[in-house]
C-alpha cells in the first residue's frame, strides 16, 4: 500500500527536475543565509545551477504529456524506434529530414526520412519523454518551439523542422 495517490505520484514524476531544483535552491539559500567562510559562496554557485534545472524542468514537464498511449518508443543512439499496434518503424536522427506535429486527430509527431514512409508517433505513447533530448539534438531546432507547439491548439499539420537544404515532398490538393 502507497500513502501517496497514484495520480499525485505521476504528477510529482512528471515535475521532477523542478522539485529538485526548487529544493536545490532552499539548500542553496539556507547555506548563504546561515553558513560563513566559502560556504555562502557555494551557496550561490547551487543556487545558480538549481535556477538551470527549474528551467529545464519546467520545459521537460511541459513535454511530458504522460503515458498510456498507444505503442512503445526507444530512442538509442541516434535511433528512434516506435513499436506500435498497427505500425512502426525506425528514423536515424542523423538521417531525418523534417519533425512535424500532427493534430488532425489523436496528436502525434510525424518524423521523416528520405526513402522510408513517415513514422507517426502518439505524443502519449511509452517512452515518448525521450524524444525531448532526441528533438533538441537536431541543429536549429529550439526546445521552447516543441513545447510551445504542443501547446497549440489549432489542428493540422505543424511543421516544426526541417533540414536545410532537403525541402519536404508535400501532396498537392490541386
Amino acid at each position: 500500500m502507497s500513502l501517496i495517490r497514484p495520480q499525485a505520484r505521476a504528477a510529482l514524476w512528471r515535475w521532477r527536475e523542478v522539485l529538485a531544483g526548487t529544493g536545490a535552491v532552499a539548500l542553496g539559500l539556507w547555506w548563504v543565509i546561515g553558513g560563513a567562510g566559502i560556504v555562502p559562496w557555494l551557496g550561490w554557485v547551487l543556487i545558480a545551477a538549481a535556477l538551470a534545472l527549474v528551467l529545464a524542468g519546467v520545459q521537460r514537464g511541459r513535454f511530458r504529456t504522460g503515458a498510456g498511449g498507444p505503442g512503445v518508443v526507444v530512442v538509442d543512439e541516434g535511433l528512434i524506434a516506435y513499436l506500435g499496434p498497427h505500425t512502426g518503424g525506425t528514423v536515424a536522427l542523423s538521417e531525418m529530414t523534417a519533425l512535424a506535429l500532427d493534430a488532425q486527430g489523436p496528436r502525434r509527431w510525424r518524423l521523416s526520412q528520405p526513402g522510408q514512409p513517415d513514422l507517426d508517433i502518439p505524443l502519449d505513447a511509452e517512452g515518448a519523454e525521450a524524444l525531448f533530448d532526441a528533438f533538441a539534438a537536431l541543429p536549429g531546432l529550439r526546445s521552447g518551439q516543441i513545447v510551445a507547439a504542443m501547446r497549440r491548439p489549432a489542428a493540422g499539420e505543424h511543421l516544426l523542422w526541417e533540414r536545410s537544404g532537403q525541402a519536404r515532398a508535400r501532396p498537392r490538393l490541386h
